[in-house]
């Protein structure tokens, strides 16, 4: 599998893990939906991440998704979140996924940290102890890991560790960041590869300030592949009318606490894993909220239709 670098596009979708009902892995599921993924065009996946409940994994179970996935995805290329409390579990995760044939590995920084100084050490200790020959994927996320990094910030990094090759760019609001980076660039800074999250909805935006794709779990991939496809094509206006029919779901995937929920029960929905279910503690959806995701989707469809 080749590894990602500072050039990588395209849509890499953030996986769900599959669970059965009672919690276990559900291994024909992963198959199932790492075949979903690439059939509606996705260009790589990234898994073990936040949408994937990677905190509620043995390491063993990280292990062997990570081998099946991989194993499933033949020559398209598989990031795997690596994020841990200490150094050690990243060190270790990291050498596990990357000699099975990961195309590189992502890190959020821990909620722990609170200045430029701790957040510009936390990624050389990071370097230092996996190896400046894995690519790495940046994950800026303020929303969940409530660290702040700042342009600038961002930019120190950056030029010291080159093998840090891809910001996932989530900071909301955060557009101004994407430009900041690219023009930091014009001026002769190394180019960094911008994939974008936040479940894709300020993807429009994001792609004409200079993002390079998608990395979220949405679980209509081909509506960001369409939207990074168009964009690309400079086709900003049919961009927008294709995003605009599902912004109505993607907005109602926001909703804190329960997004994963919502995510998961349209995918099995739509055949891609078997069971909605997650690994305790997790939400889950009543009747009146499935009520209101059918209706969505079923007005989602309309407004396709009309797009025709």
């Amino acid at each position: 599998m080749t590894l990602i670098n500072n050039e990588t596009s395209g849509v890499f979708v953030i996986a769900c893990t599959p669970f059965t009902d009672n919690g276990a892995i559900d291994v024909a599921s992963v198959d199932r939906m790492v075949d979903f993924y690439y059939d509606k065009g996705a260009d790589g996946l990234t898994i073990l991440g936040m949408m994937g409940e990677a905190p509620k994994l043995t390491q063993a179970e990280s292990i062997d998704i990570t081998r099946q996935t991989i194993a499933r995805s033949a020559d398209k290329q598989v990031v795997v979140g690596v994020s841990a409390p200490g150094l050690a579990a990243i060190g270790e995760l990291t050498k596990a996924v990357m000699d099975i044939g990961a195309a590189g590995v992502m890190v959020a920084p821990p909620s722990s940290l609170r200045t430029d100084e701790q957040i510009i050490g936390y990624y050389r200790n990071v370097i230092e102890t996996i190896g400046t020959d894995v690519p790495v994927v940046l994950q800026d996320f303020p929303l969940s890991t409530g660290v702040q990094i700042s342009s600038r910030t961002l930019g120190v990094i950056l030029e010291a560790h080159p093998s840090i090759v891809m910001l996932k760019h989530e900071d909301w609001p955060g557009l101004q960041k994407i430009t900041d980076l690219r023009e930091a660039e014009a001026k002769g800074r190394r180019r960094t590869s911008i994939l974008c999250g936040n479940a894709g909805v300020f993807l429009p935006e994001e792609m004409q300030r200079g993002a390079d794709g998608a990395m979220t779990g949405f679980a209509y991939p081909e509506m960001m592949v369409e939207v990074c496809r168009l964009c690309d094509e400079g086709k900003h206006d049919k961009a927008q009318d294709l995003f605009d029919a599902y912004l109505p779901l993607m907005r109602y995937e926001q909703q804190p606490g329960l997004g994963l929920a919502i995510r998961k029960y349209v995918l099995a929905r739509r055949g891609a894993i078997t069971s909605a279910a997650q690994r305790r503690p997790g939400a889950s959806l009543n009747a009146k909220a499935i009520a209101e995701v059918e209706r969505l989707i079923e007005r989602q469809t309309r407004k396709l239709d009309e797009l025709k």
